[in-house]
């Protein structure tokens, strides 16, 4: 008889958004579930929000193109990110990141609601 893990799942909530996602089974996706809840200011990018947490790991396997839907925590900033399309360094149809990031999880459903966040929003992160 084999024992499933146990989904983990968190909710983010910023203006008229809230949206799931669920997270991997990575070590930054643990540092991160244990640090919950945590909330921030938005800092836009192109179509990637950003901000500080407290949360300090190394790179664990980098990733420099990323998907739309995917979190990250980018080690040089000690931020989350969210990504959901081009960034000021895309090129062609890729999503690139600042530098390489740590992603953690995805969200569970359309990404490009995030296009309505304003930056300097307060974001809240959540386990559900």
């Amino acid at each position: 008889m084999s024992i499933e893990k146990v989904k983990r799942q968190i909710r983010i909530i910023t203006g008229s958004v809230t949206a799931l996602a669920e997270l991997n089974t990575t070590k930054t996706a643990d540092a991160i579930w244990q640090a919950l809840p945590l909330s921030g200011r938005a800092n836009i990018w192109g179509e990637e929000i950003y901000f500080a947490i407290p949360v300090k790991m190394e790179l664990e396997e980098g990733h420099e193109i990323v998907e739309p839907g995917d979190l990250g925590y980018w080690p040089r900033g000690s931020a989350l990110c969210i990504f959901f399309g081009p960034t000021p360094i895309t090129r062609g149809e890729e999503i690139r990141a600042a530098s390489p990031v740590n992603i953690f999880g995805k969200l569970t459903f359309d990404s490009k609601v995030f296009k309505e966040v304003k930056e300097g929003e307060k974001i809240i992160v959540e386990m559900i």
